[in-house]
Formats: C-alpha cells, structure tokens, sequence
C-alpha cells in the first residue's frame, strides 16, 4: 500500500518552485492561485530569499501550492491513505478530495496570516531534539516551560517556546539527547501561543463546504483515520495550538499494511523519518521534476500492494 504524505513549515528552500513552473501549465495555475489569494507564489517560490520564505504568511500557501502542484504532475496517484505534517494536512486534504485545490489555497492563506499575527505577540520559536528517550525529554521540556509540539518518531521530539526558554534548552539539552537544532519557523506553533489563530481558522473554515474522504486521511491529533470532511476541519482548526503526533501517523500507516511511502514536494523530512521508524517501506521524496519517472515507478509497484 502507498501512503502519500505532505510536509510541513520549515521545508522550504529559496528557489525550490522554480524548475517545477516549467512544467505544462504549471505557471499557469499557480498565478491563477496567486490571484485569488493575494499573495505572488511564484515570486516566493522562485526569487525570495530565506528570510522572506520563512514567513509563516508566505511560508504555509508557498507549501501548500507546491504539495499540490508536484503532485498534480505525476498524474493519477492510487494511494491508499494521506497524510500531512501541521499544515501538510491541508495539502493531504486536497489529495482526499476534501477541498477542492482554491479552498485549500483560501484556508491556508488565512492560517498562515493568523498564526504569523499569533507568533508577533511574543517572541517564540522551534527546535528540534534529536536522539534521546521521548519520555526523558517531555518531562525536561515541562521543566523548563516549553512543549513538546511536534513528537515526529524515529527519536525526533520538537520543543516549542519562547526564544529564552529554547536557549535554555540549548545550554540545557535532556539526558541522551545529541543535538538541538533550531528550525526555519517563525513562533511556536502547536502550543498555546496559537491559541489567537484558532477563532480565525475556526470563522475560516465555517465557510466551506467539505467533503468526505475519497481515500483514508490520517489526522495529525492522534494517527486516527477520520470518516468525514467535516471532523478533518475541526481538526485542522484546532491542530494550530495542539501538539502534531507524526509518530502515531507513522504507528497507523504500519496498521494500514504501508509498503511505500512518497512525500510530494519540497519532500525530505518525512522520509527521513519514516527511513528510521518503519524500516522495509520504499521512500521516495519529490525534490525536483526529475525525481517525477521514479515516482510514478514506486506508484506502479505499491500503488495495489
């Protein structure tokens, strides 16, 4: 079975839409997308430098358009389940046939405004841990105010907090923990310092008519499959300031008898991730166009299993 999965925030890099806008059309559709959300992708995604592209406001449609873009050139994609890392789950919803690709665009576009207004409130951030026990470093991380926002498997936790306490971290990492590596983002999403986002999102997604899944969509709140497209909304309402468990997506794909897992672009981190916790399931990662002949391959051969 092929799961196909969307990053999340601090996956992109400057230039990485370019090669993907000389594919046929593909210029075409994302100034159609700029257009009705007010924000110029293909300049963010082909001329911006990192600071301009790390801006949650620029940064979540930029991904959200890319995901589904990549995804579009490989054709029809037989997978089994989706799913997406914090704002991939809204890339994943347009791949259920949830919302159609404008809407997913429109409701992005007001997540990443809201969370941006959020994260200016106070002086937030992200990082990474890496290695370590998880149950080692939640109870550290309590310690020194921070949350664990992102608990990704495969060794991975991501505290989340004020820059002052991450700093704290960083003199002060968990028993077995390697290293603390400070991520591209912009606050400290999936905590309580996105609470402010919630309301907006909540009014946002009021105004859309879902659909239910045409495939398995797997929620980041608890690996859970989700029947319809109306639980998926709350959920991705309410997912801004709730911790992301990747680990029990991971633990449900292995439930759902995954053989192949592909992460459309700017793909990397996910399949680092499942290389570590679900050894013997093919990964492949859209970077560039060129990796399209590969991963229609992999689509051939799991598409089925």
């Amino acid at each position: 079975m092929l799961v196909l999965v969307a990053p999340g925030q601090g996956a992109q890099t400057p230039g990485f839409l370019t090669p993907w806008l000389d594919l046929p059309g593909a210029a075409d559709r994302v100034a159609a997308w700029s257009d009705a959300i007010g924000l110029d992708l293909a300049h963010y995604g082909t001329q911006a430098d990192a600071d301009a592209i790390r801006d949650t406001a620029v940064a979540q449609p930029l991904l959200v358009a890319a995901g589904i873009l990549s995804a579009a050139a490989l054709g029809t994609v037989a997978a089994g389940a989706v799913a997406g890392h914090s704002v991939g789950e809204i890339t994943a919803a347009s791949f259920a046939g949830i919302l159609d690709d404008t809407a997913a665009l429109a409701l992005v576009r007001k997540r990443g405004l809201a969370m941006a207004d959020a994260a200016a409130v106070t002086e937030t951030g992200m990082s990474a841990l890496l290695g370590g026990d998880p149950e080692v470093s939640v109870a550290h991380l309590a310690k020194l105010g921070l949350t664990p926002a992102n608990v990704n498997g495969a060794g991975q936790i991501v505290a989340a907090g004020t820059l002052a306490q991450l700093a704290a971290l960083a003199e002060d990492k968990p028993e077995g923990v390697r290293k603390v590596v400070a991520l591209k983002v912009a606050g400290a999403f999936h905590t309580h310092h996105m609470a402010p986002a919630v309301d907006v999102l909540a009014k946002a997604a009021a105004e859309l008519t879902p659909a239910d899944p045409e495939i398995t969509y797997v929620s980041n709140k608890d690996g859970q499959a989700v029947a319809t497209g109306a639980e998926v909304l709350d959920r991705l309402v309410g997912q801004v300031a709730n911790p992301v468990r990747w680990d029990l997506c991971m633990e449900t794909f292995k439930e759902l008898g995954v053989t192949a897992l592909l992460e459309v672009c700017p793909g990397g981190t996910l399949t680092g991730l499942a290389k570590r916790a679900l050894p013997g399931v093919r990964t492949l990662a859209l970077k560039t166009p060129d990796d399209l002949d590969a991963a229609r391959e992999l689509i051939a051969e799991h598409a089925d299993a």
